[in-house]
């Protein structure tokens, strides 16, 4: 599985990396940002918290795209 994060769309409300803290981190000024390097490929361990942050995200700013 792979994760995707559009930073245009994110409005820093927090909901992924509160989530997600082992995919999702937020930058100096409280918005979104990967912790998965390259092309977003996930550990299986980051999987189901990838797919309740993009649920759970308002801007739709989250994409997991299966392998």
């Amino acid at each position: 599985m792979r994760v995707t994060l559009d930073s245009e769309k994110c409005q820093g409300h927090g909901r992924c990396y509160a989530l997600a803290s082992n995919v999702f981190d937020t930058d100096d000024e409280g918005y979104a940002v990967l912790l998965v390097d390259g092309d977003g490929t996930l550990a299986p361990d980051q999987e189901q918290a990838a797919i309740l942050a993009a649920e759970n995200c308002p801007e739709y700013a989250i994409e997991v795209h299966p392998s």
